[in-house]
C-alpha cells in the first residue's frame, strides 16, 4: 500500500514502493488525491503495467516552480511579512512565459527567446535592465538545478542557461552627494516627524550595514564594552554567514542616545521596512536631492572608509561583510587616490 505523508508545508506527499520497481513519489494539495494516485500506480505495478514515464516530458517549469516554493526557498531564502521577497517576483515573471514548458522542451533556443523578450519588451510587458535579466536567468538555472538534483529528473539536455549568452554585468551605482546636499539631507531627516529616521541613517553611514541589517538588530546584539555588533542570525543576512560589526564612536553615541531611558531589550531601530523607505524618500524630496536610495548610504560609508587610505581591501570586506573581493574592486581607485597624495608628501 502507498505511503501517504502530509509535509510540513501543508501538502500531501504520496511514496509507492515495490520490488523491482523504482521509488515513485509525488506531491498533491489533498490527501485524496495522493491516494488515488497511489493506488493506480500500484495496480499498474502488480498487472506489470507500470512504466515510469520520462518525468522531464511531464513536469512543466511551472510544476517546478510550485515545488522549489515549497521544499526550497524557505530554507534557503530570507523571509519577509509582506511577501515581497525578490525571488518570489522572479519566479512569477519566469512562471508567466515559461511556467507551461515541459522540461523536455526547455532548450537554449527557448531560453534566448526568454532573455530577448525581457530585454526587448512588448505590448504586453514592459522591457527591464540587463542586471534584472541576469538575475532571473540565474534563477531559472538555479530551478533546473533543483529539478535534477533535488527531484532526480533527467534533463536531455542539460541545463541550457549554461549555453546561452547573458547580459552584462551592470557598473554598480555611485551616486554619491555633495557636502551641500549632506547637510541639507541631515536637515530634513533630523526635522522629520519620524524619529527613526536620523538614528537609522547615522548608523547606516557609521557601519556601512545593510537596511535589512540594521532593521533586524536587536539590542542583545549590541556589545558596547568592545565596540561592536554582532550579526548572528544567517536568515537576515544577504550572505548568510554572521559576522561582527565594528561600531565607531559616532555609532556608539548614536545607540547611547537611543538607550536611554528604554530597556536593553527588542529592537534597536523600532521601524517598519516601507515606512523608514517612505520617510528617506520624503527627506530627500524635502532637501532637493533625486535619485537617491537608501542603499546608497551603504555605498557613501564604504567610500568614506576606503578614502581614508588606511583600510586596506581584506579589512573594507571585514566592516562591510561583502563576500567576496571582487565586489570591493570599485572602491580600489579611492584608496589608490589617497595612496597617490601619501606619496607627493614625501620629496624624492
Amino acid at each position: 500500500m502507498a505511503t501517504v505523508r502530509q509535509r510540513a508545508s501543508g501538502y500531501w506527499q504520496a511514496i509507492v514502493r515495490k520490488k523491482g520497481y523504482p521509488d515513485e513519489s509525488r506531491t498533491f494539495r489533498t490527501k485524496t488525491e495522493a491516494q488515488d494516485w497511489g493506488r493506480s500506480v500500484e495496480a499498474d505495478m502488480r498487472r506489470g503495467m507500470f512504466q515510469s514515464s520520462n518525468a522531464s516530458e511531464h513536469i512543466t517549469l511551472g510544476n517546478v516552480i510550485e515545488d522549489f516554493k515549497i521544499d526550497f526557498a524557505p530554507l534557503h531564502y530570507r523571509s519577509r511579512p509582506d511577501n515581497k521577497e525578490a525571488w518570489r517576483f522572479q519566479l512569477d515573471r519566469i512562471n508567466e512565459v515559461l511556467g507551461k514548458y515541459s522540461l523536455a522542451a526547455i532548450d537554449q533556443k527557448l531560453i534566448a527567446s526568454y532573455r530577448d523578450l525581457r530585454l526587448r519588451g512588448s505590448s504586453t510587458r514592459v522591457k527591464v535592465n540587463e542586471g534584472t535579466v541576469r538575475k532571473e536567468l540565474y534563477m531559472i538555472s538555479k530551478l533546473l538545478g533543483f529539478a535534477q538534483n533535488e527531484k532526480g529528473i533527467t534533463l536531455p539536455r542539460g541545463n541550457p542557461v549554461d549555453k546561452i549568452r547573458k547580459p552584462s554585468e551592470p557598473s554598480g551605482r555611485d551616486r554619491r552627494l555633495t557636502n551641500e546636499e549632506w547637510a541639507k539631507l541631515e536637515t530634513e531627516c533630523k526635522n522629520s516627524r519620524n524619529l527613526w529616521l536620523w538614528p537609522a541613517v547615522s548608523l547606516a553611514l557609521e557601519t556601512s550595514m545593510r537596511q535589512g541589517e540594521l532593521l533586524s538588530l536587536s539590542w542583545s546584539d549590541i556589545n558596547k564594552k568592545h565596540s561592536i555588533a554582532m550579526l548572528l542570525d544567517s536568515k537576515k543576512l544577504k550572505n548568510e554567514e554572521p559576522r561582527a560589526v565594528p561600531l565607531s564612536p559616532l555609532a556608539l553615541d548614536t545607540l547611547n542616545a537611543l538607550s536611554t531611558g528604554i530597556k536593553s531589550d527588542g529592537l534597536v531601530l523600532k521601524v517598519e521596512r516601507q515606512t523608514l523607505y517612505r520617510a528617506f524618500q520624503y527627506a530627500c524630496d524635502r532637501a532637493g536631492i533625486s535619485n537617491y536610495t537608501f542603499h546608497d548610504l551603504r555605498h557613501e560609508a564604504i567610500s568614506r572608509l576606503a578614502e581614508r587610505g588606511d583600510f586596506n581591501v581584506l579589512e573594507l570586506a571585514a566592516v562591510s561583510g561583502h563576500k567576496t573581493l571582487q565586489m570591493l574592486k570599485r572602491y580600489t581607485h579611492l584608496q589608490a587616490s589617497k595612496l597617490a597624495e601619501k606619496m607627493a608628501a614625501f620629496p624624492n
